[in-house]
């Protein structure tokens, strides 16, 4: 989620790796030559994270959201006071702790389309509910995982609803963009949900008895397989290597991420703690580090609790056409979907209000288009 109105005109579409042959030195045994250079190698670049993170192919971008929201009043958003000083309708400046992005009484993001691509929403702390143009709707967050397949179109809203009166409303969600190949960007529309408590989470200690976390989101780590994603995406070979992993390092704790296959483009995003250690460069918080995907890179912790986002995966290798909600590959089909969406709406919007919010007692759950009824406690 980003400004939807202002959507990255510019693709991270990977950095391609330089690979020089060593020179033997004297002294130096040829497996201590291979080591250094797998350590010169294996950063390819570091660099500061803003609001929306660079991302590389088959990945679009990806936004970090934390907002510190207030006591929700009876409609659910920040009593008024709150809002005076703000662009309501676009309020992307962090003010009192906190964006109403393009919401105006519940902040959030008020119905719009989509084509072409995937998007995962990965909640770690607060709820979001959702509705669409199919009739869909759910209300998930608190560690769920939503994974919708725009496919051919679809127009959703993604509110965020101030439950409690009581006490704070903290949120803290990624939105991730995951490209589609052309053969499967005109697919229909699908989402589907990945509850909290069925996501797999891989614990491991290293010597000192420090507890790394990792939330398997996508794709597979050690003996811990994600759940399937939409049948569509990219991410449904696993050929394709896509993972998405969190994970949280103990302070002063060291972890090992495990190569993958050449080709891959793999990504770090450090964006919780004070400073990590990658094969023996030091990274400052919320920096994204770019890394070779065949070598084994160990991670050493500071001295606070830190979280890293890793985000990989092989690319599509495409010809990348974006413009505002749409993603295609030429320039003609950027305008058929804008023609298709004035002419269709994406089915139109069978909601009350572009800025859907579902009844305060309802707890987690997500409607289905085709009626099919998820509930959680």
């Amino acid at each position: 989620m980003s400004n939807r109105r202002n959507f990255l005109g510019k693709l991270s579409l990977g950095i391609t790796g330089l690979f020089a042959m060593p020179a033997l030195g004297f002294g130096r045994s040829k497996k201590e030559e291979i080591e250094m250079q797998t350590q010169k190698e294996a950063i390819k670049k570091i660099k500061p994270m803003g609001f929306q993170w660079e991302t590389q192919d088959p990945f679009l971008f990806c936004v970090h959201h934390e907002d510190k929201f207030p006591k929700g009043n009876e409609l659910m958003g920040p009593d008024v006071s709150y809002l005076k000083g703000r662009y309501l309708g676009d309020d992307f400046i962090i003010k009192d702790g906190f964006r109403m992005y393009h919401g105006k009484t519940v902040p959030g993001f008020p119905g719009h389309p989509h084509r072409g691509f995937e998007t995962i929403t990965v909640v770690r702390e607060g709820l979001v509910d959702h509705a669409d143009s199919l009739g869909a709707a759910g209300r998930y967050g608190n560690g769920d995982v939503q994974w919708m397949t725009a496919g051919k179109g679809v127009q959703h809203s993604e509110m965020f609803p101030l439950l409690s009166t009581e006490k704070e409303n903290p949120m803290e969600l990624f939105q991730i963009w995951l490209n589609l190949p052309a053969k499967n960007k005109m697919v229909d529309p699908h989402f589907k949900m990945m509850w909290a408590d069925v996501i797999p989470k891989l614990t491991q200690k290293d010597a000192n008895d420090k507890v790394a976390e990792v939330e398997v989101i996508a794709g597979s780590l050690a003996d811990k397989i994600a759940s399937t994603p939409p049948p569509n995406s990219w991410a449904a070979d696993p050929s394709n290597h896509v993972a998405v992993w969190n994970i949280t390092l103990e302070a002063n704790g060291k972890w090992i991420l495990p190569k993958t296959e050449i080709g891959v483009n793999r990504t770090l995003y450090f964006y919780i703690g004070e400073s990590i250690t990658i094969q023996g460069k030091t990274i400052p918080k919320y920096h994204l580090v770019e890394v070779e995907p065949d070598v084994n890179l160990e991670v050493e912790n500071g001295n606070w609790e830190s979280r890293i986002l890793v985000l990989q995966g092989k690319p599509i290798g495409e010809h990348v056409i974006q413009y505002g909600p749409f993603v295609m590959n030429t320039k003609e089909e950027i305008q058929q979907a804008f023609d298709d969406y004035h002419a269709t709406q994406f089915g139109g919007w069978p909601w009350p209000s572009y800025a859907q919010v579902h009844d305060r007692s309802k707890g987690r759950f997500a409607k289905h288009a085709d009626g099919t009824l998820e509930e959680k406690a």
